[in-house]
């Protein structure tokens, strides 16, 4: 037996919603490169399964379950960078450390996001920030150590009235919620990135120390030099040293080593010897077909039938005509509808009601047409093949 796609992403495992991030356009792979596309009709052999646990062989670290789906999700190592911790408990809750992440696994979040970005930047906030900033001397004993310590809790000091109530520009906009401003450089990489999205808000002003610009955001940290323009610190691995955690990895293991070609699944040869009871079954409850010799299962796939008010037919049917391609068009319950080229159509009433290849759409496993039965391209292209007219057609519930 030969089965087509998944009914949808949602239930191939059960991993609850994750939380969006974004990074830079240039940095980061596009989304649908990256992950199928939920109900995506592509063939898949029925023992066929993606991995739950790959392995990292940069740090020597495993991705697991749901932070795998996170950490492909929002943009892999472009994103968060690599693992450079096992999966470990803090304040009640499983995590991992990234080199610009932690994931944090929070089941009880009401709203389904299990993967909660950690708030790194306040974690990176001096030891001491004074309510106001102590006078720097100009001796030359003064350090400049001590002048950058200034400069620093200077700038994490929220803005006064008067800053605040500075119109925003194209250069500057200040955020209410941490009562800090981001400007030039850093609001553009800011929004760029996905701003609260994936950064978080800023949780401090920008700061100069030895000639390199900081600002801190709730779950990063960035720097600008004239030399390199701003890039991201990678404060899941400050974090990681300052804690004193464990990162040490191991240099095999027995988990496959990630690689997105892991998540794609193998294509199956369908078969394509004749068949002298061949016949085709539609279950209309569970948006399934299913095509028999005889009482042996050959192939199967998830269609969309009629959606409620252009029901398809229940009976036994007989393909009675087929067309290579075919522009469907008319008004069916008062809506009208004009798709071209409709390919691999075989018609099974004489009411219109046909199975045929459907390049519109990839929600297959819920119902969407005006009564026909829609099949992922490439699985009509092979059933056209093989289906004579006078091939049994049985629908049901």
């Amino acid at each position: 037996m030969l089965a087509f796609g998944e009914k949808r992403a949602g239930h191939r495992r059960a991993s609850g919603a994750v939380v969006a991030a974004f990074a830079l356009i240039a940095l980061v792979l596009p989304l649908a490169a990256m992950l199928s596309t939920p109900g995506q009709a592509s063939a898949q052999d029925s023992d066929w399964s993606p991995p739950t646990t790959v392995y990292i062989p940069d740090t020597g670290q495993t991705i697991d379950g749901v932070f795998l789906d996170q950490w492909r999700a929002g943009g892999g190592v472009s994103a968060y960078g690599n693992p450079i911790t096992q999966e470990m408990t803090e304040n009640g809750h499983t995590v991992q450390y990234y080199e610009y992440a932690r994931f944090e696994y929070v089941p009880e979040d009401p709203d389904g996001n299990v993967v909660h970005l950690g708030a790194l930047g306040e974690e990176l906030k001096p030891v001491t920030v004074f309510r106001t900033i102590p006078g720097i001397g100009s001796s030359k004993n003064t350090s400049d150590a001590a002048a950058a310590l200034a400069n620093e809790a200077r700038a994490w000091l929220p803005l006064d009235n008067a800053a605040a109530a500075q119109p925003d520009t194209d250069t500057r906009t200040y955020v209410a919620d941490t009562r800090h401003s981001v400007q030039n450089g850093f609001k553009d990489f800011w929004e760029s990135t996905g701003g609260i999205d994936y950064l978080g808000n800023p949780i401090s002003e920008e700061w100069q120390a030895n000639g390199v610009s900081y600002q801190v955001f709730e779950r990063g940290k960035l720097s600008w030099t004239a030399t390199d323009g701003v890039t991201m610190l990678p404060v899941g691995s400050i974090l990681a040293k300052q804690y004193k955690l464990d990162t040490t990895g191991t240099p095999t293991s027995d988990y496959p080593t990630y690689s997105e070609d892991l998540f794609v699944a193998p294509e199956p040869v369908l078969p394509d010897a004749p068949f002298d009871d061949l016949w085709i079954d539609v279950n209309l409850s569970d948006q399934y077909l299913i095509v028999y010799n005889g009482n042996t299962d050959i192939a199967e796939t998830y269609v969309s039938t009629g959606r409620p008010g252009f029901d398809t037919p229940t009976g036994t049917f007989y393909i009675n005509s087929k067309l290579d391609s075919q522009t469907m068009e008319g008004v069916i319950g008062g809506e009208y509808y004009n798709v071209p080229d409709v390919p691999w159509v075989m018609y099974f009433t004489d009411m219109g009601h046909a199975l045929h290849g459907t390049y519109w759409h990839n929600n297959f496993g819920e119902t969407m047409s005006h009564g026909c039965v829609n099949l992922p391209m490439d699985f009509a292209a092979w059933l056209y093949g093989i289906a004579d007219v006078g091939t049994p057609v049985v629908i049901h519930y």
